[in-house]
């Protein structure tokens, strides 16, 4: 198991370090932790372009590309994710490991410098971020807003998730609304920046080589400046564990040549211990998260009423949906195959191969984790966010005792709460459009 270290760095400030020899790279990472709202979503999002396009030091992308070149050609990007009902907005840097590099180069300690002076020491004239800066990244951000729909499956499951959560934090966009995005002024944007820093609580990480006594020291010195202040809790995500009704139907109608079919299922709640998590993940799999699952052999394979047919499981949140590519003619067939997998799911029609197959696929899919720092880097921010702090490793020992009943357990709490459909124009065969 790799080496983990968390240390409390200050009320709200926590570091976690872990040490490996495995990659040639270290990467860090800085993750403030804001509820998901509508009032603060578009500022969030805008916050870390701003930040990323220079520093007092090096005041624009030119100087910031040249002092990254000093350090072998490491990257520092901003990151805005959306873990449950919070939204996670930072920066990550990746920089050659100080155990490939000339003694005395102290890689560690100038990349946590330079990721320091990004968040603490943004260029401007000290409470006010340089207009020009703020106008060219709201451009940006809304032409990033208007493109989600060129990616009509990702358009889709988002649509989904905003109608079916409506009223609820999940069902908001992390980039928030092109209309919110235009009403951002470098005033206001420099007030949610300093409110950010002042009671957002703090992740920090750290992979690479070095000991974490060392890493402490680095990260302590580059955030040394970060406001002593008392910090909101970690934010949590409220789970609805059942529909609230019978099952909604929405549906939009654009020029596409095929047809998207999302469904959406509440879980009876939410997966964050490590039980919970390894029996959430196994079902899925069987259901529809691998090549080997009955989505995929049945609805895709066998009978062929989909281009593609997958489930995915927001854990924090507890709900399910299943995303698949259907020809406009095969819509209801499609949607009664899926249910009819999750049926047998339910009752019980689960192979002693399928079992095994998707208990491989999980189990493998944790420990290629380990070979990946972006990916290990997101797992442990998932696992802050969720307060707990198991490893890949036990995670994947714990999927290796779930047992067929315990996965049947997990499906028979699953109910259908809403059905999405992406038609052609002209497929509009009398439901109300949304």
């Amino acid at each position: 198991m790799l080496p983990m270290t968390e240390l409390l760095l200050a009320p709200g400030v926590t570091l976690r370090a872990v040490q490996t020899n495995k990659f040639k790279t270290s990467m860090l990472s800085v993750t403030f932790l804001e509820p998901l709202t509508a009032e603060h979503a578009s500022l969030n999002a805008l916050l870390p372009k701003v930040l990323r396009r220079g520093t007092q030091r090096y005041p624009d992308l030119e100087a910031l590309s040249a002092a990254l070149d000093d350090l072998y050609g490491g990257g520092i990007e901003p990151i805005l994710r959306k873990k449950g009902e919070v939204q996670c907005l930072g920066f990550w840097g990746s920089f050659l490991d100080d155990a490939f590099v000339p003694e005395g180069a102290n890689i560690l300690e100038n990349a946590a410098s330079l990721l320091g002076e990004l968040v603490l020491a943004p260029a401007g004239e000290g409470k006010t971020f340089l207009p020009a800066y703020v106008e060219s990244e709201k451009e940006n951000l809304v032409n990033k807003i208007r493109g989600q729909v060129n990616d009509k499956l990702q358009y889709s499951l988002s649509r989904l998730r905003t109608l079916m959560c409506e009223g609820e934090a999940y069902g908001l966009d992390k980039l928030g609304t092109e209309e919110q995005v235009r009403a951002i002024t470098g005033e206001r944007l420099y007030a949610r920046y300093r409110e950010v820093l002042e009671t957002a609580p703090v992740y920090l990480y750290y992979c690479g080589s070095a000991d974490p006594a060392r890493v402490e020291q680095a990260f302590r010195q580059a955030f040394s400046t970060l406001p002593k202040t008392q910090r909101r809790e970690v934010p949590q995500t409220q789970v609805v564990q059942a529909p609230k009704g019978e099952v909604r139907r929405f549906q939009d109608a654009m020029d596409v040549g095929q047809g998207k079919l999302i469904l959406g299922f509440r879980t009876g709640g939410g997966f964050q211990s490590r039980e919970a998590v390894a029996q959430g993940l196994l079902f899925n799999a069987v259901y529809g998260g691998t090549t080997n699952s009955k989505l995929f052999l049945n609805v895709r394979e066998k009978l062929s009423l989909c281009y593609f047919a997958s489930s995915s499981l927001a854990q924090n949140k507890g709900l399910l949906q299943v995303y698949s590519g259907v020809e406009f003619a095969n819509f209801q067939q499609a949607e009664d195959e899926i249910l009819a997998q999750l049926k047998a799911c339910q009752k019980g029609e689960i192979t002693q191969e399928e079992f095994e197959a998707a208990r491989r696929s999980v189990v493998g899919s944790l420990r290629t984790t380990l070979d990946a720092q972006g990916r290990l880097e997101e797992y442990w921010l998932n696992r802050f966010v969720s307060g707990t702090e198991f490893a890949p490793e036990e995670l994947a020992e714990e999927v290796g005792n779930v047992s067929l009943e315990q996965v049947i357990r997990v499906a028979q709490a699953v109910r259908l709460d809403s059905i999405y459909t992406l038609r052609g124009k002209e497929e509009n065969h009398g439901q109300a459009q949304v």
